[in-house]
């Protein structure tokens, strides 16, 4: 069992060491690398404890669509650090245009308009610590694991104890249909 956990534990960091956390549409290798720059170091808008760049549509709408948002800046030619200081005080009016902000208005969400005009603050920046996550997830793991294995080890008990029980009552129906042949054949004796 400890064998097992080892390897489920190995998997599943490995598989986070090696894989990337987001995908763009950039082409250029210099824009790929300032977009996961950038992702890395902006927090998730519905899920803080992540980075932007680990959050998918399907978790947060909204990071996704900042994610192109980001990425209409890198194509504009701004660079790393400009972008994330922009993210945290602000793009400035010039920014409606952006087919992001634009749609954000049409949806009704000035709350993220005015967050991208006038910026998210420092709390945007602040590096994502997802440790907490991870030792959760473990935990639970563990604890499911130990569940699993209390589970068998009482259905086992149990079937002993049952097959101890049947057994048991085997060999007292046996012993009481000894006794009684003896007495038939004791009588017959005597007969």
């Amino acid at each position: 069992m400890i064998r097992l956990f080892s390897i489920i534990l190995l998997l599943g960091t490995s598989s986070a060491l090696f894989s990337q956390k987001t995908t763009t549409n950039l082409k250029e290798e210099r824009q790929i690398q300032t977009f996961l720059k950038v992702t890395e170091k902006i927090r998730c808008i519905c899920l803080p404890s992540l980075p932007i760049q680990s959050c998918s549509f399907n978790m947060c709408a909204a990071s996704s669509y900042l994610k192109t948002f980001i990425e209409n800046r890198i194509k504009d030619g701004m660079g790393e650090e400009e972008i994330i200081s922009k993210m945290e005080n602000g793009f400035g009016n010039s920014i409606l245009q952006d087919p992001v902000v634009m749609m954000f208005q049409e949806n009704g969400n000035q709350g993220m308009v005015d967050s991208i005009v006038y910026g998210f603050g420092p709390k945007i920046l602040a590096k994502p610590d997802d440790t907490w996550i991870n030792a959760t997830l473990l935990g639970i793991g563990v604890l499911g694991l130990y569940g699993i294995y209390r589970y068998g080890t009482k259905k086992v008990r149990a079937n002993l104890a049952s097959n101890e029980t049947s057994s048991t009552d085997s060999k007292e129906t046996l012993s009481a249909k000894t006794d009684a042949i003896k007495e038939k054949i004791r009588k017959f004796e005597e007969s």
